[in-house]
């Protein structure tokens, strides 16, 4: 399903369908990040990306958990935004001899895809709050909490270690 067809007439669908993506988006983060553990140099770096990985499997059961307050069955759509963050990543670690620098790439990739998450979160939030689901929007908010608190590590990471030992 496209983002604009005929299958999205109300906000309701569209709140349905946005949820519908971020939990393929999380699915599809718990396969890349062990990929991403893998290939970190820095000890720090390793293991943000475990225990982002910990909490992403966590978000995905919060996200099962909306789906079932919302009364339907929690089912994934393809998300290009998030697959093409993913293949980019690959892409790019791949091209990366440079273990620093392979660092500093890995880093800015993951805060492409927890900014893609917050943008998600915080517009699922909002339309959850305007369908008169404060519940839904409640827990949805542990998601957002959780991401831009990893954004904020990782920019903290970068700023004191990552950036300046790629330099």
């Amino acid at each position: 399903m496209g983002l604009f067809t005929k299958d999205i007439k109300t906000l309701d669908d569209l709140f349905v369908h946005t949820l519908q993506d971020i939990y393929y988006a999380e699915n599809q983060i718990t396969k890349a990040l062990p990929k991403m553990i893998d290939k970190a140099t820095n000890p720090e770096l390793k293991q943000g990306f475990e225990t982002h990985l910990g909490e992403t499997q966590n978000q995905i059961q919060r996200l099962e958990q909306v789906f079932q307050m919302h009364g339907h069955s929690p089912k994934a759509v393809t998300s290009p935004p998030i697959n093409g963050i993913i293949e980019e990543a690959n892409e790019l670690a791949g091209d990366v001899a440079d273990k620093e620098v392979l660092d500093a790439a890995l880093l800015a990739s993951a805060q492409a895809v927890e900014h893609y998450e917050i943008t998600r979160y915080g517009t699922l939030i909002a339309w959850a709050k305007r369908l008169g689901r404060d519940d839904c929007a409640a827990v949805l908010q542990q998601n957002l909490d959780e991401e831009k608190a990893t954004d904020e590590k990782l920019s903290s990471l970068a700023g004191s270690q990552i950036n300046q030992r790629a330099a």
